[in-house]
C-alpha cells in the first residue's frame, strides 16, 4: 500500500527495482484469498509500471501471466489496478504478445461493458495498447471489442470518452477492413464529429486523432464532410489559439498553448482536405491563418503535422495568400532545413505552390501590362 502512494515519483519506482522490490510483489499476485492484500500489491505492480524499465523486469518475472489470470473474478478496487498495469505493460511489443496468448484479450473485452468509471478508463487504454498488434486486433475484432469502444463515446465522462477515442485511433490502423468496419456502427460517424463540439482538451484532441485515421477511408471521409466535420474544425483552431510571433504581432498577450490538440488537429485537417472542396472550405471558414502560427510550436511533432496541412491547403490559391500574408514562406524555409524527412518535404511542397502562384500572378501582371 505504501508502494501504491509513493510510487507516482519516478525516483520511487526506481528504488523499487534497484532493490528488488519487484519479485515479492509479483509474488503476492498468488494471494488469492486476501483481496485487500492482492489489491495492495496490484496497486504497486501499477504505479511500478509508469517506468518502462520495470515493466521490462515483470516481463522477465512473468507478471503479464499472472495479472492475466486476475482479469476474471476479483473486485472491482483489484481490477481496476490490474487493467491499469496490462495496459502500460502492452506498451511493449513483447508484453502484447504474451497477453494474448495468455487469453487476456477477451476478459479484456468483457469489462467494456462495465459502468465503473476507473475501471473503464484503464481497460480502454488496454485494449488501444493491445490492438498495436495486428493478430491481437483480430481477436478484439471478433470479440466485438471496437463497437464496445465506440458505445462508451457517449459516455457523460469526458476521461472514459477520450481513452476510447485513443483506442479507436490503433484498432482503425490495424483493421484488416477499417472504413467497412467504421461504416457498420449505425450513427457512429455522425456520433464522432459531434464529439468536436467538446470544451474538453484530451476529448478534443482524442477524437482529432481519430477523425484523421478516419479521414484515410474516402467513403467515410465523404460522410463526415457531409456531417459538418470542416467547420467543427475549422472552429477549434481560432477557439484554441497560440503564441504568436511576438515580431509580427507586437503586444500581443501570451496565449494558452495546447500542443497534443494542435498536432492532431492539423493531422486531421490534413487528411480531411483530400476530400471534394474540403481544401477551398477551411479557407472560407478561416481555418488557414491560425494554423501558420502552429510552426511556432516547441514541438517537431506538430511542426510535421502542421506542415503537411499547410501543404494540402496550398493547393488552393486563396490560401496561399492567407499563408503568405501571414508570413509562412520564412518558417516553412526554417523547416526544410529540419532532418525530419516528412517535414521537409511537405514544407518544400507548400513553398512551391507558393512560388508557383506568385510566378503566375507576375506573369499574368507582365502579360497584362504588354
Amino acid at each position: 500500500s505504501a508502494i501504491f502512494k509513493c510510487a507516482e515519483e519516478e525516483a520511487t519506482r526506481h528504488l523499487v527495482r534497484q532493490y528488488d522490490g519487484l519479485k515479492p510483489l509479483v509474488k503476492l499476485l498468488q494471494e488469492l484469498k486476501n483481496k485487500q492484500l492482492l489489491a495492495a500489491a496490484t496497486g504497486a505492480i501499477w504505479k511500478c509500471t509508469l517506468s518502462p524499465e520495470n515493466v521490462k523486469a515483470l516481463r522477465e518475472l512473468k507478471a503479464v501471466e499472472l495479472l492475466v489470470g486476475l482479469l476474471t473474478g476479483q473486485p472491482e478496487e483489484v481490477l481496476v489496478n490490474v487493467a491499469g498495469a496490462l495496459s502500460e505493460c502492452a506498451k511493449e511489443a513483447n508484453n502484447r504478445v504474451t497477453l494474448r496468448k495468455s487469453g487476456g484479450i477477451p476478459p479484456l473485452i468483457g469489462l467494456l461493458t462495465g459502468t465503473n468509471q476507473p475501471l473503464l478508463i484503464n481497460v480502454t487504454h488496454a485494449v488501444g495498447a493491445c490492438a498495436l498488434d495486428a493478430e491481437n486486433m483480430v481477436i478484439i475484432d471478433k470479440q466485438d471489442g471496437v463497437r464496445l469502444l465506440w458505445s462508451l463515446l457517449k459516455s457523460p465522462n469526458p476521461q472514459v470518452v477520450s481513452s476510447a477515442a485513443w483506442a479507436i485511433c490503433p484498432c482503425i490502423e490495424k483493421a484488416k477492413d477499417a472504413g467497412e468496419l467504421v461504416r457498420s456502427f449505425v450513427g457512429g460517424l455522425e456520433l464522432i464529429v459531434g464529439l468536436l463540439k467538446s470544451e474538453d482538451q484530451e476529448v478534443l484532441a482524442s477524437v482529432c486523432a481519430a477523425i484523421a485515421n478516419i479521414a484515410l477511408d474516402e467513403e467515410n471521409l465523404a460522410v463526415i464532410t457531409d456531417h459538418g466535420v470542416v467547420p467543427l474544425l475549422a472552429r477549434l483552431t481560432v477557439t484554441h489559439p497560440v503564441n504568436r510571433n511576438p515580431r509580427k504581432t507586437p503586444g500581443l498577450a501570451p496565449l494558452k498553448i495546447h500542443d497534443p490538440l494542435r498536432k492532431h488537429l492539423a493531422e486531421a485537417i490534413a487528411r480531411c482536405c483530400a476530400w471534394g472542396n474540403n481544401r477551398e472550405s477551411f479557407g472560407t471558414h478561416f481555418a488557414v491563418a491560425p494554423i501558420v502560427y502552429y510552426l511556432g510550436s516547441p514541438d517537431p511533432l506538430v511542426h510535421r503535422a502542421t506542415s503537411r496541412a499547410l501543404n494540402q491547403l496550398s493547393r488552393r490559391a486563396e490560401n496561399c495568400i492567407t499563408m503568405h500574408q501571414e508570413g509562412v514562406v520564412k518558417l516553412l524555409i526554417e523547416m526544410i532545413g529540419s532532418t525530419d524527412e516528412v517535414l521537409q518535404e511537405a514544407s518544400a511542397s507548400c513553398v512551391s505552390n507558393i512560388r508557383r502562384l506568385a510566378l503566375a500572378n507576375e506573369k499574368a501582371r507582365t502579360a497584362g501590362a504588354a
